[in-house]
């Protein structure tokens, strides 16, 4: 017979007093915490369960309108609708869930899975017109509310686009004079306080925590009326040329305001969906070319301030090429003996050359840079650049040679106008702006009176009989200006594509615009600056005037034009 032996487990004495003691002191703590929290600090079960029925919300600023100079409207905030949800408060049938969809033009499968993966808050659709967000409150879908926003419209389209810029979300500025301004016109939102149901629908506006702050109107130096002038006439020209792209500036002389800045191709802002990022960019101040012949005047105005040439002074151009090391320079035709006010008028490389070699490089560099070239042109504009303009003691001669007319060097329209102020005034280098002044600005002395005049006179040959830019001509107005075709650099060869520009003033007498003009890439047959840009320059300085009211200076029969046929040549 087997034996079973019995053992009861015997616990320690010590450890049930220890086990009740903790559980007493854990009870004990919550007891404590839950007296602190009701009668010392109250304020954390408040907020806990405010926040179960109530909620801030976001009260948007109405973001200032910008005006031209005139006061006319060029960006409007309109009042919309954005219509939003929390996903877990949303209770719908789906019938109510295919009504919606249909109000939100959008597939019931692409709704449900917003609304799934939407986690707390999700923006069902913005904006939206203020009848269609009546409609979707009709259908009483608990969790789905609206809330007024507001989208901004821009009136001229693509005309001032590159100029403008747009707003994105939460009507913020996102490119142009929409983001430079955004402090300005932007405002600050508000808030206030209200109480939700359980189902998520506000019942009552408890308090106004903070008034928005509206944004200020902003007023351009844009004329209206000029860019509508300058972005027709600019298009005409791309399109008839075949060109890549183009740009026009117009510029007040006397204050330095831009009255025009047009740019194709363009966009819309106000459907800018499959808009390419490229039709975005303000290619007046962010893009860069060579000026080509542009440049020569402020050769001869280094060349004259230094006292080493008069307008008189003769300089040979035979045999039409300069040889310098291994390179050669060329004439576009053989012109021979040459006064210098005859290598402005005929636009003569080698002529250029031979007076930009005469002089230091640390002078040629000091007149250019005085000129503007090498900086921004501090409009403010986002993304504007300076060009570039190496420093002097790295010049080699051959490069000097070539920066006299204009390659070697590069500059954004803006900037190439701005420069042509010390010869449209007495030698100063007056501020550009893109908002409206009150009046004329004073500008920094560059060069000598006495050289701006000389160089002025220069300019008018260039658009006489003789010179490479009669197309420029405009009935009843002296014209002074300068025609400019340049071979486009890829990497570190020249190209067979080209940039030509034009950039002059009226009425010579007393000017009082500039307009500059590059076309990039014509393909059309024609290239030159005299035969592309010239005629763009005319149309719109002419029409600018006159609507400006600004007398004329000459007789109305002083353009003498070349034949509709006429092989106009200028330099590469």
């Amino acid at each position: 017979m087997r034996a079973t032996a019995s053992a009861t487990l015997q616990l320690p004495r010590s450890r049930a007093p220890l086990l009740f003691g903790g559980l007493l002191a854990i009870l004990m703590l919550l007891i404590g915490r839950s007296l602190y929290l009701q009668r010392i600090d109250n304020g954390f079960l408040q907020e806990q369960g405010s926040s179960r029925y109530s909620r801030n919300i976001e009260v948007p600023a109405h973001r200032g309108r910008i005006v031209d100079r005139n006061g006319e409207s060029l960006a409007i905030s309109t009042p919309v609708k954005a219509i939003w949800a929390w996903p877990e408060k949303v209770e719908t049938t789906p019938e109510q869930l295919k009504a919606l969809a249909d109000a939100l033009e959008t597939p019931v499968a692409s709704l449900s899975r917003k609304l799934r993966e939407g986690g707390e808050f999700v923006y069902l659709k913005r904006p939206v017109a203020p009848e269609v967000a009546e409609r979707i409150a009709a259908l009483g879908i608990a969790g789905v509310h609206d809330e007024t926003e507001y989208w901004r419209y821009y009136p001229s389209g693509d005309v001032m686009s590159q100029v403008l810029g747009f707003t994105g979300d939460h009507d913020v500025g996102q490119e142009g004079m929409e983001l430079a301004e955004q402090s300005w016109l932007g405002g600050k939102p508000g808030t206030r306080r209200v109480i939700i149901n359980r189902r998520g629908e506000v019942v009552e506006d408890v308090a106004s925590i903070r008034a928005p702050q509206e944004g200020r109107d902003l007023a351009l130096a844009l004329d209206t009326r000029l860019q509508y002038l300058a972005f027709r006439e600019l298009k005409a020209a791309v399109e008839s040329n075949k060109a890549k792209a183009g740009a026009l500036v117009v510029l007040d002389v006397k204050s330095g305001e831009i009255l025009a800045l047009a740019n194709w191709p363009a966009y819309n802002p106000n459907s800018r969906t499959r808009a390419a990022r490229e039709r975005m960019r303000n290619r007046a101040l962010t893009d860069v070319f060579e000026p080509g012949s542009t440049l020569k005047p402020f050769t001869i105005a280094a060349a004259l301030d230094s006292g080493r040439v008069t307008p008189t002074s003769i300089v040979d151009t035979a045999p039409g090429t300069l040889t310098i090391g291994s390179a050669t320079i060329h004439d576009a035709h053989r012109e021979g003996v040459l006064t210098v006010e005859q290598v402005i008028q005929k636009s003569s490389n080698v002529g250029a050359a031979k007076i930009a070699l005469s002089l230091p490089p640390s002078t040629m560099w000091q007149t250019l840079s005085d000129a503007g070239f090498g900086a921004p042109p501090r409009t403010g504009f986002p993304g504007e650049v300076g060009g570039r303009l190496r420093p002097a003691k790295s010049w080699k001669p051959i490069e000097q040679a070539t920066i006299a007319y204009g390659h070697g060097i590069s500059v954004n329209l803006v900037q190439l106008a701005r420069g042509y102020t010390l010869f449209a005034t007495d030698g100063e280098l007056k501020p550009v702006s893109l908002l409206k002044l009150d009046g004329p600005v004073a500008g920094r002395p560059a060069i000598a009176p006495e050289t701006a005049r000389a160089v002025r006179r220069m300019l008018e040959m260039v658009v006489a009989p003789g010179g490479t830019a009669p197309k420029a001509q405009v009935a009843g107005y002296r014209v002074a200006g300068k025609t400019g075709t340049a071979h486009k650099l890829e990497g570190r060869s020249y190209t067979d594509r080209y940039v030509s520009s034009f950039v002059g003033f009226a009425p010579a007498s007393n000017p009082r615009l500039i307009v500059a003009v590059m076309i990039d890439e014509p393909s059309a047959g024609q290239y030159y600056g005299g035969s592309v840009a010239a005629p763009v320059f005319s149309t719109v300085m002419g029409s600018a005037l006159r609507m400006l009211g600004v007398p004329p200076d000459a007789p109305l029969s002083n353009a003498i034009l070349p034949p509709e046929n006429a092989d106009i040549r200028e330099e590469t």
